[in-house]
């Protein structure tokens, strides 16, 4: 009996999805792959058995063919597993490179990792590193009290009077538009000669400190001068600790002044713009100058409020976010006769990055509308703080108001929330020109222990929303010695161009009185500061004893790494912290969440998971076996780990005690051997002291070499374990070539080389041609065919990588090959290890062709085609049939490793989906495969076009026009809201847009931060063979799949599709890069089974990543410090903050708007009604 022949518009009868009984699984939901449909009744034909239909299955006519029985396919699928497996017996040399490691048993000894020996060691290094930085910084802030003690206040200092160099004065007199040059300053600046030290990775002079001092801040202000006369004196204290501990890198004191004092002394690295760097916005001085905050911002959003002034407001919370650290939390809410949260956020979230650039994005989109009431942003904001189911800072309480006034003071409020206790603080701004009566918004700061601000103009926006934290600062002052506790930062990217660093501080307190029997000052003077580069914290850790995918990390009270092999991120902002959650580092699971856990509460512990990870390249997912141990840091906030796989429990360290064996196998490294031994890549790794590295192996090895005829491999300057281990395994792999690879012949097997790696650092290729085309890392631990290799089981085949985007592989002098490597498994004395990794690399065509004998019914290659005559019944084959039949081996990523079809030959190595939609769809809705989302926070983007959503104003310094804008005084409210839109438009509307990368930080710095979404796709629990058609309306396909023992492929045969309709559905393993801050939303598209669509340009997704509006509402879990310091019963709070000390007189108008014609700015004043009280 057969069945008609397939045509577009007929499908065939039978049931929708055929398979093993044992297999009886609904499908996964999913269009054109295992739907059911309703169809008529059946004949009586169709009631038969599936598997005994589908032999049933053929074509009529003169050519008999059917699609090939089960056992047919599983017979195919053995000789395919044969010949692999002989193969990787001759060439590999498994059994041959054990014997070899046993032949040479005496020149190696086993040691073993305990991992809680090891993870108590290094944190105890780390502990005695961060300790030796915590008795410098003590030393410094009591200096620097003292000083500032004996320090005279001085009324008629000068700027001739200070000598002292100012970091920016070589910037300053490159650019010749710098006021400056342009007239001259009168500043004593010292010129200073500079050295390079690779510590610092800049040119310091280590005889002295240099100065900075924001742009916005005027240098000869009394303020200033007299800070920089008392703090001169810092300088010989760091001297001193340099002295006492040479591995110092940056000793800074950052003044609330706005004063950056540090040492050694070098250039600031000024940015091509405008350089806006404030110390008092810098992550480590925001922690050191305050204990955590809740904090509740409300905006007022009626109608008075508009043009410029609504710009300010905008401008002015995204500046207060930015004084926000992870320790503390927020919310954002406007208000007029209601009050609302301006995003999706209805609670206190914590003040990450992420979570404020939501908050950014939305305060652009406040509308000014209706009525003023203060009442019902105030209980709006008290709720906020007072809710106790949330997770938040629980220290310091504040509610931060922005309005242009109003005449209710809303003391019925206050009473029912905030009195007697006035646990919270309030803090009102006065914003933008009116003539609002402010005495209402000075009253509520002064009456609850808060402060009022004006900001008139935008010049004053970035002073006056960061001036708040000398008043948090009072209870610390006041508790004296108890609030001295050193606190660690998160990691974060250092201005001075030292890379990745944490800073220990300490906050630095006024200790004068104004007379015998006075209060004692509350002012903060600043925070001390010292810089740990992460580097020196990773050389305490065990570099190569771990193996390849053995490692250490550490994380803080927040959960993020300070340590990790998957901290790289890809774009920094020295604005902002680096902060990756372990949970967002790693591929998330339960286990891991616990583990996070018990390290934030301090706890010691080991457990064995089994867990996801993902392969060095991104591509692929592995499921293994690790060994987590972990152990609190003592006398910090951070916590050790350590992972090891249980292969990694024994490592061989190298005895080479006999030096003329030394020299034997050190001669196996010369190029001169290369031709008869092949070629050797060696890992760059630190070996030596004096190794010049080089990103070019080549070129390394030579140094290498030169550097080894000077020293021996037991110099003091040489790190012996690497430098014997090295050679040891040039020595072994050498001995494989003379075994095993010399005498064969590998063209006969259609190979283009053979290689084995060890964990030594030794890459040897075979033959040395093949080098030329040898694209993997030199270092094997940095390869992801070396990792792959150590967790998996068997033959592990890696494809050449291709992009759909990219145009397809170049089939040229037979050079394209596949990778096929296995891992060397030594048991010695009963302890098992992993040294080494073989394999070899096929020729793509060659075993292309290979692959359909092999899949048919000849034995080889030359044997004749079996002919089909009009009597005869045949299977078809992938050899004969290959117009018909589609054979395919795809890998355990889902990317095609080998085909019958010639024309698929350069698509090797692409997501089979973009080879063929419809059956990579069929496969995984049957459970071949199973999908794993994850997101990547540390992508970059290419820059988007300047615009004025969520920025923050322009790092240019413009003549504030506060006296300008007070026509208001003079004009009616009708025509100076005319006036308002007019400035706005004509002077403005530039400086509110956005250019961070180029006025805020470093200006090497040109790419945005960005989620990337990452899908991978691994082996699901289907192990068997597996039959099954494919139903996609009017055509259908049967296909068979099955898994290929002791490798990580998938045989995959069926027939080609015949009908477009099939490719409705397509899974595409890709990236999307989503830029932070997305715009809104559009509304979502119609649901389609296409997953990550691939773009070079990277685009707006739908959604930060995960939806930032879910995640806040099961936030992970965290702890903040062990210290607050909110309240102190002593503290004055009658310094609470004054109204404009002046009105402008005419002339001061008219020449304030001549020189901004002219375009000659005048000297800035500074805001100093916050810091007149420093003149203790």
């Amino acid at each position: 009996m057969a069945v008609p022949a397939r045509t577009c518009g007929a499908s065939r009868p039978g049931p929708a999805r055929t398979a093993f009984p044992w297999h009886d699984r609904g499908p996964r939901p999913g269009p054109g792959a295992g739907r059911r449909v309703a169809r008529p009744p059946r004949p009586l034909s169709l009631l038969l058995p599936p598997l005994l239909l589908l032999p049933l299955l053929a074509a009529p006519g003169a050519s008999a063919y059917s699609f090939p029985q089960q056992h047919t396919m599983q017979h195919w699928a053995r000789r395919l597993e044969q010949e692999i497996d002989g193969v990787m017996r001759i060439f590999g040399g498994v059994q041959q490179l054990r014997e070899i490691y046993k032949d040479n048993r005496n020149l190696f000894e086993v040691q073993e990792n305990e991992p809680q020996k090891l993870v108590e060691k290094v944190a105890g290094d780390i502990e005695s590193l961060l300790d030796r930085k915590v008795q410098a910084l003590k030393r410094l802030a009591d200096a620097a009290e003292n000083f500032q003690k004996a320090h005279r206040w001085q009324d008629n200092i000068k700027e001739e009077d200070i000598i002292y160099y100012d970091a920016k004065a070589d910037a300053e007199l490159d650019d010749p538009e710098s006021e400056d040059v342009e007239k001259g300053s009168k500043a004593s600046t010292l010129r200073l000669d500079f050295i390079e030290d690779s510590n610092f990775k800049n040119k310091v002079n280590y005889s002295y400190t240099a100065v900075q001092i924001p742009t916005d801040i005027y240098k000869g202000s009394t303020v200033i001068l007299n800070e920089l006369n008392w703090t001169e004196a810092l300088e010989n204290v760091f001297i001193e600790n340099r002295r006492q501990d040479p591995t110092l890198l940056w000793q800074v004191f950052g003044s609330a002044t706005g004063v950056t004092r540090y040492y050694p002394a070098t250039p600031w690295r000024a940015p091509k713009k405008i350089d806006l760097y404030d110390v008092r916005r810098r992550p480590w001085y925001i922690q050191g100058a305050s204990s955590p905050k809740d904090m509740v911002i409300i905006v007022d959003v009626s109608g008075s409020v508009s043009g410029l002034t609504l710009k300010l407001m905008k401008t002015s919370v995204c500046e207060m976010l930015d004084t926000l650290s992870d320790d503390d939390y927020v919310n954002v809410a406007s208000f007029n006769e209601k009050a609302q949260p301006v995003s999706c956020f209805t609670h206190l979230v914590q003040a990450n990055v992420r979570n404020k650039k939501v908050f950014k994005e939305a305060v652009q989109g406040m509308v000014a509308k209706g009525t003023t009431g203060y009442k019902a942003g105030f209980e709006y904001a008290f709720d906020q703080l007072q809710n106790s189911n949330i997770t938040r800072a629980n220290c310091n309480k504040m509610i931060m108001m922005f309005t242009d006034g109003g005449e209710d003071r809303v003391q019925d409020v206050f009473e029912k929330y905030n009195w007697p206790n006035r646990t919270v603080r309030v803090f009102t701004f006065s914003v933008g020109q009116h003539n609002y009566d402010v005495t209402p918004l000075q009253w509520m700061a002064c009456a609850n222990k808060g402060y009022y601000f004006e900001i008139p103009s935008i010049g004053a926006i970035r002073i006056n929303t960061q001036e708040y934290l000398d008043v948090l600062g009072r209870p610390m002052v006041l508790a004296g010695k108890e609030a001295k506790q050193v606190q660690w930062t998160n990691v974060y990217e250092d201005a001075l161009g030292l890379g990745l660093v944490v800073t220990g501080t300490l906050p630095v307190f006024n200790l004068t009185q104004d007379g015998p029997g006075e209060k004692k000052n509350q002012l903060i003077l600043g925070v001390m500061g010292i810089d740990v580069a992460l580097n020196d914290i990773k050389r305490l850790t065990p570099n190569y004893t771990l193996g390849a995918n053995g490692y250490v990390f550490a994380i803080d009270l927040n959960g993020y790494v300070l340590l990790h092999p998957n901290l790289k991120p890809q774009t920094t902002n020295f604005r902002e912290p680096v902060t990756l959650d372990f949970l967002d580092a790693e591929l998330e699971d339960e286990n891991k969440e616990e583990i996070r856990r018990s390290m934030i509460d301090g706890n010691k512990g080991h457990k064995q998971i089994r867990t996801l990870v993902k392969s060095l390249d991104e591509r692929y997912i592995d499921e293994v076996m690790r060994n987590y141990t972990w152990v609190p840091i003592r006398s910090t906030n951070y916590s050790l780990g350590l992972v090891l796989p249980p292969y990694s429990t024994f490592y061989l360290q190298a005895n080479l005690s006999d030096q003329i064996l030394q020299v034997k196998y050190f001669e196996f490294l010369l190029p001169s051997s290369f031709e008869s031994e092949g070629h050797v890549f060696i890992a760059p790794r630190e070996y030596c002291k004096d190794l010049n590295a080089s990103d070019n192996n080549t070129e390394f090895l030579k140094n290498f070499i030169e550097l080894m005829e000077k020293v021996t491999p037991d110099s003091k300057q040489c790190n012996n374990f690497l430098l014997h281990n090295l050679i040891l395994d040039t020595g072994i792999t050498q001995q494989l070539v003379e075994r095993v690879w010399r005498d064969q012949d590998l063209n006969t097997y259609s190979l283009l080389a053979v290689f084995a790696a060890t964990d030594g650092g030794i890459t040897r290729v075979f033959p040395n041609k093949a080098a030329e085309d040898w694209t993997e890392n030199p270092e094997p631990f940095n390869a992801s065919f070396y990792r792959r290799s150590l967790d998996n089981h068997g033959y592990v085949f890696k494809p050449p990588h291709q992009d759909a985007l990219l145009r397809p592989l170049e089939l040229e002098n037979d050079t394209v090959g596949i990778l096929v490597s296995t891992a060397v498994e030594l048991s010695l004395g009963g302890r098992t290890l992993r040294p080494a990794v073989v394999g070899v690399k096929l020729d793509l065509e060659a075993w292309a062709e290979k692959f359909k004998v092999l899949a048919s019914n000849r034995t080889h290659q030359d044997q004749p085609q079996k002919q089909c005559g009009p009597s005869s019944h045949c299977e078809m084959d992938c050899d004969v049939n290959n117009e018909d039949l589609l054979c395919v081996l795809i890998d355990d990523g889902g990317f095609l490793v080998l085909s019958n079809q010639n024309h698929q030959w350069d698509q090797v190595g692409r997501f089979f989906s973009e080879v063929d939609a419809n059956l990579m769809l069929a496969l995984y809705n049957n459970s071949f495969y199973t999908r794993k989302e994850s997101y990547d926070y540390q992508a970059a983007c290419a820059p988007q076009p300047p615009g004025n959503l969520g920025a923050a104003p322009r790092g240019i310094f413009v003549p504030t026009i506060a006296d300008f804008l007070n026509l208001a005084w003079w004009t009616s409210a009708a025509a100076w809201s005319l006036f308002q839109q007019l400035l706005y438009g004509l002077i403005y509307h530039s400086w509110f847009q956005a250019e961070p990368a180029e006025a805020e930080g470093n200006p090497e710095v040109r790419e945005s931060s960005c989620v990337m979404k990452q899908t991978q796709y691994y082996f699901g629990s289907v192990n068997a063979s597996y039959n099954a058609i494919i139903d996609c309306g009017n055509c259908s396909r049967l296909f068979h799949a099955q898994r290929l023992t002791n490798t990580n492929l998938l045989f995959v045969v069926a027939e080609k599709p015949l009908c477009s309709q099939c490719e409705a559905g397509r899974l595409l393993q890709k990236e999307t890069h989503c830029i932070l801050p997305a715009p809104p939303p559009a509304p979502p598209p119609a649901p389609r089974p296409l997953l990550a669509a691939a773009s070079l340009t990277p685009h707006p997704c739908p959604a930060d990543g995960p939806e930032q509006c879910e995640l806040v509402q099961r936030p992970r879990y965290r702890r903040g410090p062990h210290i607050c310091f909110d309240y102190n019963a002593t503290e004055d709070t009658s310094d609470c903050g004054r109204g404009a000390s002046f009105p402008p007189s005419l002339g001061v108008l008219v020449s304030l708007q001549l020189l901004l014609l002219l375009g000659l700015p005048p000297r800035p004043q500074p805001q100093v009604h916050a810091h007149a009280s420093r003149r203790l």
